[in-house]
Parts: structure tokens; sequence; C-alpha cells
């Protein structure tokens, strides 16, 4: 295992205690356990965790550089950072359309037909009338009609 000095080189100077924790616990530690979790399967959750919150820094290059060197090839980075993209923003993005169709009334669906063997004036008659009770088209060209 190669000694992190990245924290202490860059905000040593300003930050002394969390360059320490960046290089001697997050890098020295928690990387170095690979008793729990591979090298390569860090380099997987860190690329994703990174991706997910929009970091495309130089440390997510570092990381990415990491990845290569602990076995994920370009091909698993692309297909992993494609599913996590979905992932990463879909959940939010669902959860806000479910919760705004909660609060949004729900338009009647209309029928048009009830029956295939309905006749062509039969059909006719009914979308017309599903028409008068829920237009498809902007309330100033609404067509009331029977």
């Amino acid at each position: 295992m190669v000694k992190q000095t990245a924290g202490r080189n860059q905000l040593g100077d300003f930050a002394p205690k969390f360059a320490q924790l960046n290089d001697d616990v997050l890098f020295g530690e928690v990387w170095s356990r690979d008793d729990k979790l591979s090298l390569r399967d860090r380099s997987l959750v860190t690329l994703v965790a990174l991706m997910a919150q929009g970091l495309v820094d130089s440390s997510f290059q570092f990381h990415l550089q990491s990845a290569k060197a602990n076995g994920i090839t370009q091909e698993e980075i692309a297909e992993i950072l494609t599913h996590a993209a979905f992932y990463a923003g879909w959940p939010r993005r669902f959860g806000l359309m479910r919760q705004r169709r909660l609060q949004t009334p729900r338009k009647p669906t209309p029928k048009v037909c009830s029956s295939l063997s309905a006749s062509p004036t039969t059909a006719l008659r009914s979308i017309s009338v599903a028409k008068a009770f829920w237009p498809l088209s902007p309330p100033s060209r609404w067509a009331y009609t029977t």
C-alpha cells in the first residue's frame, strides 16, 4: 500500500486534522481493509458515489485511474456510470413526479366506445359526448357537441 499524502500536501497548512484524517484514516485504514471489500469493489463504489454527487473534478479523475489500476475495465466503467446515472437522479425525479401527481387532481378518463361492435354513428356520438366532458384541447377550443 502506497502511503497517501495528498491531504497533507494540499490542505495540511490550512486544515491539518482534515488532511490527517484524509491520508491516514480514509486512505490508510478504510482503503486497506481488503478482507472486508476488495480494492476493485471500493473503486466501483467510490466512482458511483462521486458521480452521484456530480463531482467530476480531479478527485473523480484520480479515482477513475485508481479503478483502472484496481482491475475495472473501460467497458465496465462505462456500464457502471450508465447504470448509476439512473439511480443517482432518477429516484428523486420519480418521487417528485409521484408527489406532484398526488397533489394534482386527476382528469376523468373518457369511455369513447364500450363495444368494438358499436356502429360508426354510435362511436361518433360517444366521441362527441366524451369531448364535451373531457376536452383534449385547451379551454379556448372546447366544443360542446351532442
